[in-house]
């Protein structure tokens, strides 16, 4: 993958030190010329995201998370599918620091749809829990930011914002591939019963706001939405 084509925008968030000076001397001793690296005290994923978003200069827009991993073709499959009214999606593996492999229901879902070519978006909406394994047209994303008020559930919130401004999906082969670690003491893992009905029902709220304010929302897109939020908080 040759990533000098690329403009590779690093944000370290929460941790300043040693991390900082860390990745300075890396980019510096590896010589790169195409990354900028910016650091915020503020921590949350969804923070770092929207400074990349408002510092990127792309046509197109990939994120990465920074304990995930992606093949070397990745980046050069994606950009051949992705257009200004369809996301590109890659193949996904999980794996976390005990298994090398761990089934992953998104792997199951890529070869029912892998084939088809061109799809309305809708056919393939269980990739559509957060915006990582995908290349997205700057023009799709536009002014739209993560929200950073809710720890859980802000990524498939992001994706039903930008839901209307796309009309179809399209799947790299299998040479491109996005390696997801799963960490159980991430966010979307905790335990805490009245912290996971608060912040459902203040995403059920925020669905209902984006969805009857916009315009172009899928209704079934937005129906499925606010049922996977249901069936999280009984299934916890």
């Amino acid at each position: 993958m040759d990533t000098s084509l690329w403009e590779i925008i690093l944000v370290l968030n929460g941790c300043k030190n040693p991390w900082l000076e860390k990745i300075q001397q890396y980019i510096t001793n590896k010589e790169f010329t195409n990354i900028r690296l910016f650091q915020t005290d503020e921590p949350g994923v969804s923070n770092a995201r929207n400074i990349g978003l408002n510092r990127a200069k792309g046509e197109y827009i990939t994120f990465i998370d920074d304990d995930d991993i992606v093949s070397n073709e990745y980046l050069e499959k994606l950009s051949e599918l992705a257009q200004k009214d369809t996301i590109a999606i890659s193949y996904t593996i999980a794996f976390s620091e005990k298994e090398s492999y761990i089934p992953y229901y998104l792997e199951k879902e890529y070869k029912r749809c892998a084939n088809k070519g061109k799809m309305p978006f809708i056919e393939a909406k269980k990739f559509f829990g957060g915006p990582c394994m995908k290349l997205i047209h700057r023009s799709i994303i536009g002014d739209s930011k993560f929200d950073c008020r809710f720890k859980n559930g802000e990524d498939s919130l992001f994706m039903f914002l930008i839901s209307n401004k796309f009309k179809y999906i399209e799947f790299t082969d299998s040479n491109a591939i996005y390696y997801r670690r799963i960490r159980q003491e991430s966010a979307s893992h905790t335990s805490n019963r009245l912290e996971i009905a608060k912040n459902g029902w203040f995403l059920v709220k925020q669905y209902h706001h984006i969805f009857y304010k916009g315009n172009g929302y899928s209704f079934l897109f937005f129906i499925t939405r606010i049922l996977g939020i249901i069936h999280s908080l009984f299934n916890k």
